[in-house]
């Protein structure tokens, strides 16, 4: 979950004095009657710069910013807050993601009910950052207070800038947030809205929607809603904790049928009772908690513990260990009407299956709603959820259409014994999975990357001894010889094996990107760069603690005090890197310019490198928390504002990246230089501001 940045706001003389902002906002009240008023916060972008749409992806590169809108006693917020502008998609091939972001202009919108006759006052922040081609600026923030007196119109106690120019209702579409929360009183009111990114991109679409007619609209909305929420079944129906529970169902549905008649009218109610019971669940989930708790329960280590416990049973179950039934008395009720009892137990599977798997599908029917939901139609919530469990339902129906011929085989061995093995093996494998998600969020260092890879490659290892047939399990039938769809899975999971094997000494295995633990997850507390030569017969076996593996293995400081004590026991000089978590640029920098041997080398041996990260949000120690000037007075409260003054302090600049040559007096040896790609360049300022540090 993203964090609140406590970030710049700055007034024009600060913005001339020490940096500027490209986007420029004020404000509008309109008043709707009968005491309801919706409030526009305008920001005007300024050419060749961008801001990120509250739909750009969650997770991914970019710090989303945030709007909070909270009323005094006697005001009320009316349903979600909404954006509203001509909005840009692109894909980064940088980043390999998807980038959705504003520019010109954007509009946020938020309606306000108040109750009674006396004036509300309902306070604003905006929290944003802004990129251009070249570089990406710190988060940055709006702010203000807007009073509403129901007698008359609004008046603005507080308002940023001048106004601007809007976007016409032609050029704008309103756009439904995601992981909005109502608020009355003086509770806090967030909603995501990403942060920009300046990186090269393709496959770019603009989304410009006219206003259609009333009719029309609410016809293709539902259409729309239903695409949407089909879409996002089909993508959770390849989730890892869905995926394998089809197995578990044909297995229920063998036991339970002896007829193909039978197993055709189980299979069809037990697709409806999929869909009635996400649509009542969710439905119900998002009135009581919200979608932001839909959306935290794909992170919830409690969650993911519990769905390691289960599907390590299901592993242990296909193995042979143990029949997985229902309980007796479900069992015996199923067995006293044809109709009641077996309903009974059907729709109880289909119930398994959705809280089983509510982690996987919780994120997805999270955002569906939330989009539904700020339709403004009721309906549009039930065709949302009609559309993602009828998608979800169809494979499961199929596969259960047709257990009785899979009931007719022995249940000893042959080839439904080893399919069940095998399923076993991939349900074991994606029990780990789970596992990491848990230590991952605590922290525990349970299942660094070595160990989760070592763990995969010796299930998929045996898994494939076991389709050639070098080992029986208690069920399986003997085999004398193994077929060639059975050969070429076993190639299949062989190759897999290889393919992980190298991952154990840093090999990135993109394919699995999302799967298995990141990079600097391991167990080396250096991660994989540790004793690996970096170029120019440079070892990472660093010389100071405080040194951490940067990008290909550089030592890297990320504490300027702690970079300036090493500095000058080496008498070397410090390349001050201003950069960012979320700064496209500063990748772009390292992946194509540092991965040069001569840069590398530089960076290793002749400079004290030391990245500074502005969107660190980690909290500073209490006694570091002090007001700064160069914040307009601000309380500095995590290591990225630190950094982010210190920054506009020394250098009157806010630009990521950024570099620049000095001694641990700040002294300068070169030139700033922001987001060179022209690796002679970049090796040319680099020479010359060490050379003239030698020099000195």
């Amino acid at each position: 979950m993203l964090k609140k940045l406590w970030i710049l706001f700055l007034f024009p003389i600060l913005v001339q004095a020490q940096f500027f902002t490209p986007a420029k906002w004020s404000t509008n009240v309109k008043d709707l009657g009968k005491n309801e008023f919706e409030i526009e916060v305008v920001g005007k972008i300024d050419a060749g710069w961008h801001l990120y749409s509250s739909k750009h992806p969650d997770g991914g590169i970019g710090i989303p910013a945030a709007a909070t809108f909270k009323a005094a006693n006697g005001g009320q917020l009316v349903g979600g807050f909404k954006e509203v502008g001509k909005r840009i998609d692109k894909y980064s091939t940088v980043f390999e993601q998807d980038e959705k972001y504003y520019e010109k202009n954007v509009k946020f919108v938020q309606k306000v009910k108040v109750n009674g006759d006396k004036p509300v006052n309902v306070d604003y922040t905006i929290e944003f950052q802004m990129c251009d081609a070249e570089r990406c600026l710190p988060p940055d923030e709006t702010s203000g207070t807007i009073k509403l007196t129901p007698s008359a119109k609004a008046e603005e106690v507080f308002k940023t800038d001048e106004k601007v120019e809007e976007d016409t209702e032609e050029d704008s579409k309103i756009i439904d947030s995601t992981s909005v929360t109502t608020i009355d009183s003086f509770a806090t009111d967030s909603v995501v809205v990403d942060s920009a990114n300046a990186i090269s991109t393709k496959n770019t679409t603009t989304i410009d929607e006219d206003l259609l007619g009333e009719n029309e609209k609410k016809d293709s909305g539902l259409i729309k809603i239903f695409s949407l929420g089909f879409l996002g079944g089909l993508a959770a129906l390849l989730m890892p904790c869905i995926f394998p529970m089809i197995p578990l169902t044909v297995s229920m549905f063998t036991k339970q049928s002896k007829t193909k008649g039978e197993g055709i009218s189980k299979a069809i109610v037990y697709g409806l009772s999929i869909i009635v019971i996400y649509v009542g669940l969710g439905f119900l989930a998002t009135l009581l908690f919200g979608a932001s708790f839909l959306n935290e329960m794909s992170t919830n280590p409690w969650v993911n513990i519990a769905f390691f416990v289960t599907f390590i049973i299901f592993a242990i179950s296909f193995f042979g260990a143990f029949e997985l039934t229902l309980p007796s008395k479900w069992i015996n009720t199923a067995d006293k009407g044809a109709d009641k009892g077996g309903f009974i137990g059907i729709f109880f599977m289909a119930f398994t299956l959705a809280l089983v798997s509510f982690s996987c599908t919780g994120p997805i029917i999270g955002s569906l709603l939330v989009q539904a939901t700020q339709d403004g139609n009721h309906l549009s919530l039930v065709i949302g959820m009609l559309g993602f469990s009828t998608a979800l339902a169809v494979p499961f129906t199929l596969f259960a259409m047709f257990p009785g011929w899979l009931n007719s085989l022995p249940k000893s061995g042959g080839w439904l014994n080893t399919i069940k093995v095998s399923l076993g093996f991939i349900e074991l494998a994606f029990a780990f999975k789970f596992l990491s998600n848990a230590d991952l969020v605590w922290q525990m260092n349970w299942l660094p990357r070595e160990i989760f890879l070592a763990i995969w490659i010796a299930i998929f290892f045996v898994f494939g001894l076991y389709l050639l047939g070098k080992f029986r399990l208690e069920l399986d039938s003997p085999i004398q010889t193994i077929g060639v769809p059975r050969l070429l899975f076993a190639l299949t999971s062989f190759a897999f094996v290889a393919y992980l094997v190298p991952g154990l000494w840093g090999a990135p295995l993109k394919l699995l990107s999302g799967l298995t633990p990141p990079m600097t997850y391991a167990e080396s507390p250096r991660g994989f760069h540790e004793g690996v030569n970096v170029g120019g017969g440079v070892s990472s076996a660093f010389e100071d603690p405080n040194m951490v593996a940067g990008p290909h293995g550089i030592p890297t400081f990320k504490d300027f005090d702690q970079a300036v004590a090493y500095a000058e026991k080496t008498n070397k000089p410090l390349l001050l890197d201003f950069t960012g978590f979320a700064c496209a640029n500063c990748r772009k920098v390292e992946e194509k310019v540092w991965v040069d041997s001569r840069i590398k080398s530089m960076l290793s041996n002749d400079v004290v490198l030391v990245s500074l990260y502005v969107d660190d949000q980690k909290p500073l120690p209490e006694e570091e928390q002090v007001v700064s000037k160069f914040l307009n007075d601000r309380k500095l409260k995590t290591i990225g504002n630190k950094w982010t003054a210190f920054e506009i302090e020394h250098f009157n600049a806010n630009a990521q990246p950024y570099y620049i040559i000095v001694d641990k007096d700040l002294n300068r040896y070169s030139t700033p230089l922001e987001a060179e790609l022209d690796i002679e360049k970049y090796h040319t300022w680099l020479k010359n501001g060490i050379e003239k540090y030698k020099s000195k």
